[in-house]
C-alpha cells in the first residue's frame, strides 16, 4: 500500500484589501520561476511509486485566511488515509501547527515536516491576520508523530528566530538547520526525500 502525504503550500496574509491591492500593485514577478518545477511539484516523482503525494490547493493563498484553510482541509480529511505524513512549507507550515494545536486530528500522523513555518509576526513586521498561534503546542506534540522542523539561517521571508520558537514548545522535534536555502523555494530538496524515505 502507498504512503499517503498531505502537503500544504504557502501563501501570503494582508489585514486589509489596500495593503493586498498595494502587494499586487507593488510586487515583482520573476518570470523564469514561474517556468520552473519547485521541490513540491517534484516531490512525487522523487519519492517514487510508494508513496502517494497529495497537494490540496488552498484557498484565496494570495490573501489567505485560517478559518477559510481550516474549512477546506476539513473537507478533505475523510479521503485521508488511515496513516499520513503531513509538510507544511511557510503559511502551510503554521498552518499544520495551529491546527494541530487547537483540534483532535482523526487520523495517525506518522510525521509531521514544518519546512520555514513563520511562529508568529515579530520578528518578520508582515502580520499573519488570523494563522497566528493562540495555544502552546502540546497538541501537535502529542499528535503530530515525529516532527521534523527545517529553517536556513539566511530565509528572508521567515526569521530564523522563528525556528527557535518551535524548538522550544517542541523540545522532542528534529531540527535541520540550513546556511543557504532561504526560503525552500529550490528545485530541489534532497534532504526532504531522504528522510521521509527514513520513515
Amino acid at each position: 500500500m502507498k504512503r499517503q502525504i498531505i502537503v500544504i503550500h504557502g501563501g501570503d496574509t494582508f489585514n486589509t484589501q489596500e495593503e493586498y491591492l498595494s502587494f499586487l500593485k507593488n510586487f515583482e514577478i520573476n518570470f523564469e520561476r514561474l517556468k520552473q518545477k519547485s521541490w513540491k511539484e517534484k516531490l512525487a516523482e522523487n519519492l517514487g511509486s510508494d508513496y502517494e503525494v497529495i497537494q490540496p490547493k488552498m484557498p484565496n493563498s494570495m490573501n489567505a485566511r485560517y478559518s477559510e484553510w481550516k474549512i477546506w482541509f476539513e473537507k478533505m480529511i475523510h479521503f485521508f488515509d488511515k496513516e499520513i505524513i503531513l509538510i507544511g512549507h511557510s503559511l502551510g507550515g503554521i498552518f499544520i501547527a495551529k491546527y494541530l494545536s487547537e483540534n483532535q486530528f482523526p487520523k495517525k500522523i506518522v510525521s509531521t515536516f514544518l519546512i520555514s513555518a513563520p511562529y508568529d509576526d515579530k520578528d518578520s513586521g508582515e502580520s499573519l491576520v488570523d494563522f497566528e498561534l493562540k495555544n502552546d503546542l502540546d497538541n501537535l506534540q502529542k499528535q503530530g508523530g515525529n516532527i521534523i522542523l527545517y529553517h536556513s539561517e539566511d530565509d528572508r521571508i521567515v526569521p530564523f528566530a522563528d525556528l527557535e520558537k518551535y524548538r522550544k514548545l517542541l523540545p522532542n522535534a528534529e531540527v535541520k538547520i540550513f546556511k543557504n536555502r532561504g526560503h525552500f523555494q529550490q528545485e530541489e530538496f534532497p534532504e526532504l526525500i531522504e528522510d521521509i524515505a527514513a520513515i
